[in-house]
């Protein structure tokens, strides 16, 4: 009778046969990893290396090119601000010459008028003053109402002729009493004279005119020069 606890017999031929299991699977992967590293082909070279290289420099190049055009775009904007401003200024510079030849233009279109008239009113002038000498000399005797209406008549003339010349800029002047100025008077001649300070207008030969502030014909005077 077998015990039950009691190994059972083993086959003399199973246990002379050595393991297949473990040598066949050392074996087939060896082979396996043999046969797949022969299979692996060699590493080549790629060519991606030198493309990678060569798109890194690329970049660069067009922003180089970039970064010169705008360079250049950015100078044409600065010489043309700079042209468009000339081009202003100029403008505003004939715009103000322009405007003051207007004025010149017409303050003194009359210039030459003006002074072939005021030898007109030098003549009413004259006048006056030799009735104001005969007047003078007829002081005391019976009035001369001839000489006196002559004279309110030339008076009234000339004094309506000299409104209407102010009107267009011509004024007249007497500078007696004045001091002497070049840019103004004519001294025809000079005197001492104590009672009088040096330098001053004392006498008027012939007033002077005035168009718009500047000076048509100069006063003809003397001059008092005590030194």
């Amino acid at each position: 009778m077998r015990s039950q606890f009691s190994p059972a017999p083993l086959n003399p031929l199973r246990a002379s046969l050595p393991a297949r299991t473990r040598w066949y699977s050392d074996q087939t992967d060896a082979t396996t990893k043999k046969e797949g590293e022969e299979a692996a082909p060699e590493a080549k070279p790629t060519e991606a290396e030198p493309k990678k290289g060569e798109d890194a420099e690329a970049p660069s190049n067009v922003e180089a090119e970039l970064k010169k055009k705008l360079e250049t775009k950015e100078r044409e904007v600065i010489d043309w601000k700079d042209k468009y401003l000339r081009s202003v200024a100029d403008f505003r510079n004939l715009q103000d010459r322009t405007q003051r030849e207007v004025k010149a233009a017409r303050d003194f279109s009359i210039q030459r008028f003006a002074k072939d008239l005021v030898e007109s009113i030098d003549n009413l002038d004259r006048a006056l003053t030799m009735a104001q000498e005969k007047m003078k000399i007829e002081e005391g005797k019976e009035a001369n109402v001839d000489l006196n209406n002559f004279y309110e008549g030339v008076k009234m003339t000339e004094t309506s002729m000299l409104q209407t010349l102010s009107k267009h800029g011509l004024d007249r002047f007497s500078p007696e009493g004045e001091k002497f100025n070049p840019n103004e008077h004519e001294a025809t001649f000079m005197t001492p004279m104590s009672d009088k300070e040096d330098n001053t207008v004392f006498h008027v030969q012939q007033k002077g005119y005035k168009l718009n502030g500047r000076i048509l014909r100069a006063a003809k005077v003397g001059v008092v020069k005590n030194q």
